[in-house]
């Protein structure tokens, strides 16, 4: 009796070996065109982002239609993060952490914005859309002016006031690589 079933162990076994053998003939390498939406990083430097563009007025009407029911009507007040205001009060014992006061890098909002945002349908803004909610963020935090228009040359031009606020930590600042 236990012979049997040793032997249907075995087979199973012998089954499973051999069908995980074969798994490499699943699938195929993906084409450029079907790698494309997923290819949609964007560096500190300005690497990645898309052709487009977007003004401050625009951004307006956009943030309006897709994030102030979640952050407010101007960036603060909502339900979710407050994204204006706290220049100054980093070194506080109140930190207010916004666009404006914490992020060093106007390239990284734009990528963050097109990637997950709106919440409820996160990569769904056009990319002129992003640039326009991204140049409509900045201006509400008195970065650029009320006629700022940003594309993918000027948006990595942008100065964030906490741009050299970050200080890597003493046991990350010098990197060896033992060999």
């Amino acid at each position: 009796m236990f012979w049997h079933r040793n032997i249907a162990l075995a087979a199973v076994a012998a089954l499973s070996i051999s069908s995980s053998a074969l798994a490499y003939e699943f699938g195929r390498t993906a084409t450029p065109e079907e790698m494309k939406p997923w290819d949609i990083d964007v560096r500190p430097d300005g690497k990645g982002l898309p052709d487009g563009s977007g003004t401050v007025g625009h951004g307006k009407e956009v943030f309006a239609e897709n994030c102030a029911a979640c952050h407010g009507d101007n960036g603060q007040g909502g339900i979710k993060d407050r994204l204006v205001g706290g220049q100054g009060t980093l070194a506080s014992d109140n930190p207010i952490k916004t666009v404006g006061s914490f992020w060093p890098y106007a390239t990284t909002l734009f990528d963050y914005i097109h990637r997950a945002m709106p919440y409820q349908a996160p990569g769904s803004l056009s990319v002129d859309d992003t640039y326009a909610v991204t140049a409509y963020l900045l201006n509400l935090n008195g970065i650029l002016p009320d006629d700022a228009k940003l594309d993918q040359v000027s948006l990595p031009k942008v100065q964030m006031p906490n741009r050299d606020g970050f200080i890597p930590e003493p046991e990350f600042r010098k990197i060896t690589n033992s060999r």
